[in-house]
């Protein structure tokens, strides 16, 4: 029987020990170790020390590499992390109701939806200061990312500088889509993640973590149980929280499926990436030599300031597209000249390649719902409501229209429910966002252009969209979209624009 192993342990993580910490620890004779070590022989002492260095290679490789997107290779997190940075979830403004919106939205003279006030603070603060963290934020916002970086931030220790975690925990990473099953047992899952590093006694030692509050449980995707198991799931995290309630916790889920469950935790929403983050990504992401020869990270920076692109700068604000920006850009050193073929891909990001990314359990409402046709769904959604300058549009409208396309297309399931659509797409892919209770809009006017430019293609709808709306620069971006798509050419499009405007000669 092995004795002393949890004050060993204890005391790693009470002095910071994690991380090239516990490496300098040793390599100097053990000594910060050895008043603990009485009665263990030096074969323990190693085993302990394989163990701890164990783990945070296992952190490391699962949780501090970043590969998504269909990239070549996989590239270091803290080589491109962008630190983010969160406002207190009622600093974004919800407007009273559709009009209120609308007016906003039109007097600001910006192609952005969400309006945040207050002071932000970068993520890294904010979980410095908060025992108990919910992070909120939409798909592709950066939540997960931003979990396994503060875990790796804890094992490295370094609490002078000022931007690092200043707690001296062991940090924990859980998917919380793991608990699919009936079975759900928090403390199991973290003992596991010990004992898969042939730590002695690896129950006793959690037992003893928890119980000084020594541990940094990073939970992860909420939004991601099964819904079937989500009240069992929440229970148990508050049950496991109030058991050991001198740890620190940081929660993620996204907006939509969040609802306000933990009293004990701080909500914070992730502020979108503003130009001085994008900027910095950017050149986090092209920084080798060549790069640097090249001046890759300002050219690219550059173009994205021209008004051509200016719904890729859109797109840019969340670290997902940014970070498929970034990969179109690597490849030919600019972005189509097409900007349909642009909007097309990021549009699939995010209805099929993130969900096959994270290995989302689909919600059983998309069984019949593929991709193509929920495509067929938006766009319909958008066309109507641009063509009557709705940008912003009720709850209720949205799901009469999708009943509508259900009902009247022949290769659609005709058992799936309007709102169950709604709220599938609005929390599984963002691509519907609620801004105010019961009004909804596109998550970026860029998409909604874009869809809406397609279903004119998809319906041969050339000839009346030039007649109606040749005049109108509210349309520009959708004419030029459409221009993009016509596969046999612009040539029709021209020359219906030319008739028109020879009518006003």
């Amino acid at each position: 029987m092995v004795t002393g192993l949890e004050p060993i342990i204890i005391d790693a993580a009470a002095k910071g020990m994690t991380g090239v910490v516990i490496k300098t620890a040793w390599d100097q004779g053990g000594n910060v170790l050895s008043r603990f070590s009485k009665g263990l022989n030096e074969n323990t002492r190693q085993l302990i020390y394989n163990a701890s260095q164990q783990y945070i290679k296992n952190y490391s490789n699962r949780n501090g590499i970043l590969k998504v997107l269909g990239m070549r290779e996989p590239v270091n997190l803290d080589d491109i992390y962008t630190m983010v940075r969160f406002l207190p979830k009622d600093e974004v403004i919800r407007f009273a109701d559709l009009s209120n919106l609308e007016e906003n939205y039109r007097s600001s003279n910006k192609r952005k939806y969400r309006i945040e006030e207050g002071e932000t603070k970068s993520g890294i603060t904010v979980a410095n200061e908060q025992q108990y963290l919910m992070v909120i934020g939409e798909p592709g916002a950066g939540k997960s990312t931003f979990l396994r970086k503060i875990g790796l931030e804890a094992l490295k220790g370094k609490k002078l500088l000022k931007e690092s975690y200043k707690h001296s925990c062991i940090p924990v990473f859980i998917e919380l889509k793991k608990f699919a099953e009936e079975d759900i047992n928090i403390k199991s899952m973290i003992i596991n993640e010990f004992d898969i590093c042939k730590l002695p006694q690896a129950e006793k030692s959690v037992e003893k973590l928890l119980e000084n509050g020594k541990l940094l449980i990073l939970l992860d995707g909420l939004d991601e149980v099964p819904t079937k198991n989500m009240d069992r799931v929440i229970n148990k995290i508050q049950d496991f929280v109030d058991k050991h309630d001198k740890n620190r916790f940081i929660i993620s889920c996204r907006t939509a499926a969040y609802n306000n469950w933990f009293c004990r935790f701080t909500d914070v929403l992730m502020a979108e990436f503003n130009d001085q983050q994008i900027e910095q990504f950017i050149n986090n992401w092209f920084k080798t030599q060549l790069d640097t020869e090249t001046n890759t990270a300002e050219n690219c920076w550059n173009l994205l300031q021209q008004e051509e692109y200016k719904g890729a700068k859109e797109l840019a604000q969340t670290p997902l597209l940014l970070t498929f920006l970034c990969l179109t850009y690597d490849k030919t050193q600019s972005f189509p000249n097409n900007r349909s073929v642009l909007y097309r891909k990021a549009l699939n990001i995010l209805l099929e390649e993130w969900a096959a990314e994270k290995r989302i359990k689909r919600d059983p409402i998309y069984e019949g719902l593929h991709t193509e046709l929920e495509e067929i769904l938006l766009s319909d959604i958008a066309y109507h409501n641009f063509q009557e300058d709705k940008l912003f549009f009720y709850e209720q409208d949205i799901i009469e229209q999708i009943k509508t396309f259900l009902s009247g297309n022949l290769n659609a399931p005709q058992h799936l429910n309007g709102k169950a659509v709604l709220n599938a797409i609005e929390v599984q892919q963002g691509i519907l966002v609620e801004r105010a209770t019961d009004v909804y809009s596109f998550s970026h006017l860029t998409l909604q252009e874009y869809l809406t430019a397609q279903y004119i293609v998809d319906h041969n709808l050339i000839s009346e969209f030039v007649s109606n709306h040749v005049t109108d620069p509210r349309w520009k971006e959708v004419f030029i979209l459409v221009a993009g798509l016509m596969r046999g050419g612009a040539d029709q499009l021209l020359l219906l624009m030319e008739n028109e405007a020879r009518k006003f000669l």
